[in-house]
């Protein structure tokens, strides 16, 4: 096989990954690095395929890996634009992956590079990952401490400023292209960013453009999406009519596009915004609809979330044998999928409603039945019931000083250092050099040396225990001494230079380049020409990317929203935080807690995000690039 059949092969990768079938694209694409191409384009542009199909598929690490080698042929070639768009696709990646600061300064690479070529495509790309990639720092950190819109902290507002002033940046050049449709996609972000900032009046302005566009476009997801944030920021400002009226457009497209779990958010939202409006029959109703879409999904968060909203309507209403019922199912989900939120405000519900219709209170668990005493002595170690502290062989009964104590202590804490401490093993072939005759060491003793012979010196033989014999000191016992000292340095030295090998980089091994020494040619060349320096940004790259090498190596407390279960028919919990204080100061309606846990545990703040551009990872990949390559040899 040669060249063309690589060709033909990776052709062949990339209309499946058009058509929607990346995964056997991905399979096109590895035969053709089997059979191996001559030409660095053509492996760049397989290279930066596998990259997007990977990160398509969710496997980031393999697109990081790829987008690597798509870079490291870019700088080969001495391709500029080709090492932007990797930079980018390389952004996009780690920004996926949480690597946000390696995620921005490859994405200012890809910036200053398309402003360097006067690529104005590709700068407005560069400009919205940048703001993308703040905005889902922004959001990652804003996990921890306050989370209502408006209300975080100020690490949190500044990576949200800054998302604010790429995604401006990105919507001026999209105005001057006169690109509409990265105008509504610019126009979007920046009203989820104004949004959660607490700037509601500017969310709202911006995502009514983002609408206008979206009809344009005939875009009915879009159209969804700004409905569905311009209801959310219209219930901040407390315009609960103008947001139910969005939530029911919302409604409506999400029919349209046969969207069950998007229909299900929208029904909650506008049961959440009626009882708000203590229209209580209209939130049921709605609630109800919830209900029925979320068991049909198997959703039982949001199964949870629907019978404890009708609960404490049905409660409002009166109606308390019905409040009574979805208050006990509430209580039975949240024991089934582990909410100790929800479990706790169920049982205060139960306890209430009950007291309403005279019923004895629910009886307690045998788990929430245990004393004080019991967990006490639950929480205290076995080992600590029976555990003689100290003993002494002299006298069991007699009181030890504090001189005593310490100095025991310090015994016992001296020998766990010394279960710690390796010992050195010296290699004596370390170097697989020729086996040679050992020649035995002198070892030094109190009150003399033993000799190579046995013999001791300065010390009383058992034969003549009368006589002391004194023998003068021996050259050759210098000279061993030496050697065992350069021995030792030696092996030292030996332990050294393999520690020093493991972090030495080897040169780039590119997987389907027939010819690899091309690489190392091309590299030399590059060398040797009168190219400048690595500037100061190298430098800067490179030591955060140590850094990053490091900080995989730490390990992160437990994240608990890995540990909850998904809810597709639930929408953001911010919203029904806000609902939940909104009807807690309505004692005579509601007798709910607001769902702290649940609001932690999200992990999206913001309502409906953006969609990427069509092309791949938004950044410009080399989407039928192997096509035009075809069409260029033409």
């Amino acid at each position: 096989m040669d060249s063309s059949t690589c060709l033909e092969l990776a052709l062949e990768g990339e209309r499946l990954c058009k058509a929607g079938d990346c995964r056997a694209g991905v399979a096109f694409f590895e035969a053709a690095i089997q059979t191996g191409t001559d030409d660095l384009r053509t492996l760049s542009a397989i290279y930066s395929q596998l990259g997007n199909a990977y990160f398509y598929l969710g496997e980031y690490d393999k697109a990081m890996e790829y987008h690597k080698l798509d870079l490291t042929v870019a700088r080969t070639m001495g391709d500029r634009l080709g090492v932007a768009k990797a930079s980018g696709n390389l952004g996009n990646t780690l920004k996926v992956m949480g690597k946000f600061k390696e995620a921005i300064c490859c994405c200012e690479r890809h910036l200053s590079i398309s402003q360097e070529l006067e690529d104005k495509v590709g700068e407005g790309r560069a400009l919205y990952n940048l703001g993308n990639v703040y905005h889902a720092q922004g959001k990652h950190l804003g996990r921890i401490g306050p989370q209502e819109p408006g209300g975080f902290s100020d690490e949190v507002k500044h990576c949200l400023q800054k998302a604010v002033e790429y995604y401006a940046a990105n919507l001026r050049l999209m105005e001057e292209l006169n690109d509409r449709s990265a105008q509504g996609r610019a126009c979007g972000n920046l009203g989820n960013t104004h949004y959660l900032l607490g700037n509601f009046t500017q969310a709202i302005s911006y995502h009514n453009e983002r609408l206008a566009i979206a009809k344009e476009f005939g875009d009915k997801a879009a159209e969804r999406r700004a409905h569905s944030n311009l209801g959310n920021a219209h219930i901040f400002l407390g315009e609960f009519e103008t947001a139910a009226e969005h939530y029911k457009k919302t409604l409506q497209l999400a029919q349209e596009l046969g969207d069950r779990a998007v229909e299900a958010q929208a029904c909650y939202s506008l049961g959440n915004t009626y009882t708000l409006l203590r229209d209580y029959p209209m939130a049921i109703h709605y609630h109800l609809r919830h209900l029925a879409i979320a068991e049909e999904l198997t959703d039982k968060v949001g199964e949870g979330r629907a019978c404890w909203s009708l609960g404490n309507a049905y409660s409002a209403t009166n109606n308390n044998e019905k409040a009574l019922h979805y208050a006990t199912r509430h209580l039975e989900i949240s024991k089934e999928i582990g909410d100790k939120t929800g479990q706790a405000a169920a049982q205060m519900n139960l306890s209430d409603i009950r007291k309403v219709l005279g019923l004895p209170p629910t009886p307690i668990d045998s788990e929430s039945s245990e004393s004080a005493e019991d967990a006490k002595s639950r929480t205290r170690r076995k080992s600590m019931e029976n555990m003689d502290l100290l003993k002494t062989s002299v006298n069991e009964e007699s009181s030890m000083d504090d001189e005593s104590f310490f100095e025991l202590l310090s015994r016992f804490q001296s020998k766990r250092m010394d279960d710690q401490r390796c010992t050195l093993s010296i290699d004596s072939n370390k170097e697989n050099q020729p086996e040679q005759a050992q020649q035995q060491v002198p070892t030094h003793r109190e009150g003399g040396s033993l000799s190579s012979n046995g013999s001791t010196n300065g010390t009383t033989t058992p034969s003549d225990s009368g006589a002391r014999m004194e023998l003068p000191p021996q050259p050759e016992i210098k000279h061993d001494n030496c050697g065992v000292l350069e021995e030792l340095m030696e092996s030292i030295a030996g332990m050294q230079s393999r520690r020093m090998d493991e972090q030495r980089a080897s040169l780039p091994q590119l997987p389907g380049l027939n010819n690899q020494h091309a690489i190392l040619q091309r590299l030399s060349v590059a060398a040797s020409d009168s190219t400048p320096l690595p500037d100061d940004n190298f430098f800067d790259m490179l030591m955060r990317c140590q850094g990053s090498r490091i900080e995989d190596q730490r390990s992160s407390l437990p994240n608990e929203a890995s540990l909850t279960q998904s809810a597709p028919t639930v929408p953001d919990d911010d919203f029904f935080s806000l609902i939940m204080r909104f009807q807690s100061g309505r004692l005579e309606d509601q007798r709910s807690t607001m769902p702290l846990e649940a609001t932690r545990n999200s992990a999206h703040p913001t309502a409906d995000e953006e969609e990427p551009p069509n092309s791949a990872q938004s950044t410009g990949a080399k989407d039928g690039l192997v096509s035009r390559l075809v069409k260029g040899r033409k």
